[in-house]
């Protein structure tokens, strides 16, 4: 009985050792893939993208929906900040930045997560709503004059900032939704459970977040030619597809269980 025991001890407290090999696959095996399961991910996409275009969209060709979705002072305010071009920073006020945008990414972040957990529906409120604004708001700049400021600085740092946003509401919205839909567990449980699964979708946001905020601080504010700051954007969203997409497609040999 005493060597049972000792075992059972050995087997449920015992070090685990780092090793490279466990970690990638964790890394660019696993977590793509359960990304790339994950329907509330999916939902949280489809619902951002096709708010934020069409809000763009009437945006652009209608001023008053601009004014209505977006606000008319807030609409103002955004004229006024990027009514002088994009001027580079001393390296010190390029960190202050830094660490000012870390911070106001995380907010954004953890109010659409928090927003999520309230049975799911809060999540998607907090979805359509950025979606709609951000849109109204990029759909409205493209028409003033201070449209080459506006996209001078958004350009580079969208797709990793625009993602989180999205993934922060998806992480949320899949533990709101357990609460409604528990498949015969109690809801502390089923809440546990997508805890866990959610973890990979919060993990992402984070880092992504962060990467947009370094590229906010230090290339977004430069005074480099708009087209390094467009293959920034590229090369950003086609690492996205390939992280997203290309190694989280589902293979025979890996199931999300």
């Amino acid at each position: 009985l005493h060597q049972l025991v000792g075992r059972a001890h050995n087997q449920l407290y015992r070090s685990r050792l780092f090793r490279l090999s466990t970690w990638s696959r964790q890394l660019l095996v696993d977590v793509p893939r359960r990304l790339f399961n994950d329907w509330s991910l999916r939902l949280a996409f489809c619902i951002f993208w096709g708010v934020f275009a069409l809000s763009a969209v009437l945006s652009y060709s209608r001023p008053d929906f601009a004014q209505q979705v977006v606000g008319k002072e807030t609409l103002e305010n955004v004229e006024e900040m990027y009514s002088q071009p994009a001027n580079d920073q001393n390296p010190a006020f390029r960190g202050f930045m830094l660490g000012y945008y870390v911070l106001n990414n995380a907010g954004i972040g953890l109010r659409c997560f928090a927003m999520g957990i309230v049975f799911g529906v809060g999540g998607l409120l907090v979805t359509v709503f950025n979606a709609a604004l951000l849109g109204g708001i990029f759909g409205h700049m493209a028409t003033t004059a201070q449209s080459d400021n506006f996209f001078q600085f958004v350009t580079a740092h969208g797709p990793y900032e625009l993602t989180a946003v999205v993934m922060a509401s998806a992480a949320g919205m899949r533990m709101g939704f357990s609460l409604l839909y528990t498949k015969g567990r109690t809801r502390i449980d089923s809440l546990r459970l997508a805890s866990r699964e959610a973890m990979p979708t919060m993990g992402a946001f984070v880092i992504l977040f962060v990467l947009a905020a370094l590229i906010e601080a230090f290339i977004s504010p430069s005074p480099l030619p708009y087209g390094f700051k467009a293959g920034v954007s590229v090369f950003s969203a086609a690492s996205l597809v390939f992280y997203f997409v290309f190694l989280g497609y589902p293979r025979g040999d890996w199931s999300p269980d």
